[in-house]
């Protein structure tokens, strides 16, 4: 019986030690299975985070793709609102005057008055005139003094040759101005007197009518043609010197741009008054772009700005240039005196104008709707959906113009129509914004439409205002092109006068005026409003001029 239980305890002992030595294995197999799970779950990790990561890598490279095919090959087409929506009307208990505009006035006057007193008198080297050729037609023009009589004696004639355009030819204008000397009377006692005593000159010539340019032979004519080719149909000048060449006319390239440089000092008076014009509107759109100006310190083109300010109403527009900034400064100093609506894109130095006593500051549709096309190949359906709430609110402007409405009409139509679609627009906006990959196209179109909605949808508080600031893009689009034909300005000066230039021929394209006939008609009489201030510079711009000067339309002349 003892030794059954002596045994039975071996056993038992031998069970347990079995057991506990399986128990270990097991420990040690579970940690190195728990070692190699911990490996591959870290492994599956960091791969997933490559992943990720490359994953948003080809989503941005084919979203820049997409946007690069769209560019090049596809069509250029392009906060809570609250319940009453007359609630967004001009902010009248604002800042009188901003403090960024009172520097920028005194800084301006500071700067006049340096100027004119370091104003420098180079001594530039003269070009030397050569004599007009002899094959070029000349159409005569004989001026005689007022009050000839029988007993004038033509003794020679004062000769000036002007050159002269027209379309398809170059001619000379050849101003003849008689030379008369009075004869005298003998008395009967056979001596001679002057029948005219000392109240006359004893030589008689008509005085010489008054030339676009003092000194210098070029007629209004062909200072026109030499403008209006560069600034309309973006011909630089050594395009124009070489065809003058071709027909026997050659003149230096420092002639023309001194021409240029006369031209722009000329007309400096006609823009300063189309620029105050502009500013008396109380709705303006603005906006900006680039215009290469070579830097001479760094001997190469940099990248400046000129600033577009268009008068709705009045269909006129004017280009500013402030040494090539575009700093918020620049749009201070132009609009410092300015009461009424600003229409502008989201571009930031703006933004002060919505804390301005007498402003209202406007949004466009147009950027909002490009970023939402921008956006489609990235997530369409939620850029098809704002593209079609942005397109009934030009359905709403399309039923207004189809209806013939008045401005007051208009704006109770959007009122009604409009201002929901736009509360709705903006609720889906923000909670849409979240659902969106961080970085990305379509985000940045909500973004952008979001913090601008207060601006986009104040357009319905008057039916004059327009949802977009498509016909500003309009008028800047010559100088887009242009910069492609002279790729630049060749200092400060040049571009201050390619801005007087694109201001007054962009008034003759709004009003419908044929460009050549306007330039020539005001070269020729503009010395005269110069020199006598009790005539109005107005009556020159291109919308009056129009009113007594039947002339070919711009549109017939570009085509």
């Amino acid at each position: 019986m003892s030794d059954f239980a002596s045994d039975k305890d071996v056993l038992i002992q031998e069970l347990l030690q079995e057991r506990d030595e399986m128990f270990q294995e097991l420990s040690r197999l579970r940690k190195i299975d728990n070692g190699v799970l911990n490996t591959l779950e870290s492994k599956n990790q960091k791969l997933e985070v490559v992943v990720a990561q490359k994953d948003q890598q080809i989503h941005k490279l084919t979203d820049q793709l997409a946007w690069f095919r769209h560019k090049l090959f596809g069509s250029r087409g392009e906060k809570y609102i609250a319940e009453d929506p007359n609630q967004r009307k001009i902010d009248w208990g604002g800042l009188d005057v901003l403090p960024e505009e009172k520097v920028a006035i005194e800084d301006a006057e500071k700067e006049l008055i340096a100027y004119e007193r370091r104003k420098p008198n180079k001594e530039k080297k003269k070009a030397v005139r050569q004599p007009l050729p002899d094959h070029l037609r000349r159409e005569v023009e004989v001026i005689e003094p007022e009050g000839v009589q029988d007993n004038w004696v033509c003794i020679g004639v004062e000769a000036t040759e002007i050159l002269e355009h027209k379309p398809g030819e170059i001619y000379v204008r050849r101003i003849e101005r008689p030379k008369y000397v009075v004869k005298q009377a003998a008395t009967a006692e056979g001596n001679t007197i002057n029948q005219d005593a000392e109240e006359t000159p004893a030589i008689r010539i008509a005085p010489m009518p008054l030339l676009p340019l003092p000194r210098s032979n070029v007629g209004s004519s062909l200072l026109a043609e030499l403008m209006m080719n560069k600034y309309c149909y973006h011909l630089p000048f050594y395009r124009q010197i070489a065809m003058l060449k071709l027909v026997g006319v050659r003149l230096p390239a420092s002639t023309v741009n001194g021409w240029f440089q006369g031209s722009g000092d000329l007309l400096r008076a006609l823009y300063f008054r189309l620029k105050e014009i502009v500013l008396e509107s109380d709705y303006i759109q603005v906006d900006e772009s680039t215009i290469p100006v070579i830097n001479n310190e760094k001997h190469k083109a940099s990248k400046a700005y000129l600033w577009m300010v268009r008068s709705v109403i009045h269909n006129l527009v004017f280009f500013h240039y402030d040494k090539g900034s575009r700093a918020q400064k620049v749009v201070v100093d132009i609009l410092k005196d300015y009461q009424g609506a600003i229409q502008t894109d989201g571009y930031q130095a703006y933004s002060i104008y919505e804390h301005k006593q007498g402003v209202l500051l406007l949004g466009c549709w147009a950027h909002a709707r490009r970023k939402f096309s921008e956006s489609l190949q990235e997530d369409k359906a939620g850029a098809e959906y704002a593209l079609a709430q942005i397109a009934k609110l030009y359905q709403v402007e399309e039923m207004a113009t189809d209806q013939e409405l008045d401005f007051e009409q208009r704006a109770e139509l959007r009122k009604r129509l409009a201002y929901p679609i736009m509360c709705a627009f903006e609720k889906w906006i923000e909670a849409y914004y979240p659902k969106t990959l961080p970085g990305g196209r379509i985000n940045k179109a909500l973004g952008y439409t979001y913090n601008l909605f207060m601006r986009l949808s104040r357009y319905h508080l008057d039916g004059r205002y327009l949802p977009d600031n498509n016909l500003a893009e309009n008028a800047i689009r010559p100088l887009a092109v242009g910069r492609k034909g002279y790729l630049f300005c060749g200092n400060h000066d040049a571009a201050e006068n390619a801005a007087i230039m694109y201001s007054l021929l962009g008034c003759c394209k709004a009003s419908d005026v044929n460009p050549r006939e306007w330039l020539t008609d005001v070269f020729a009489k503009i010395p005269s409003y110069n020199s006598n201030y009790d005539l109005d510079l107005v009556d020159l711009l291109p919308h009056n001029w129009k009113k007594s000067n039947p002339c070919q339309s711009f549109s017939e002349n570009s085509n």
